[in-house]
């Protein structure tokens, strides 16, 4: 299955929770790191349980607040 994960192209053998797709890339989760699953923001709670699908568009990235 094909993904794009942060602008670049990606295979994925097997289907992933965003969770263990995010352990297999060696990124952690911590404090300000969010993620957009599709352009839509998944809150960290929820990554367990979203699979990632063929196609699918993932960007990781820092929160910041601003004003």
């Amino acid at each position: 299955m094909k993904i794009t994960f942060n602008n670049r192209s990606l295979e994925l053998e097997n289907p992933l929770s965003i969770t263990n797709f995010l352990t297999d890339q060696c990124y952690e989760s911590g404090p300000g790191i969010a993620l957009s699953l599709n352009q839509n923001v998944i809150p960290h709670q929820y990554w367990p349980d979203y699979y990632i699908n063929d196609g699918d568009d993932i960007l990781l990235f820092q929160a910041i607040a601003g004003g």
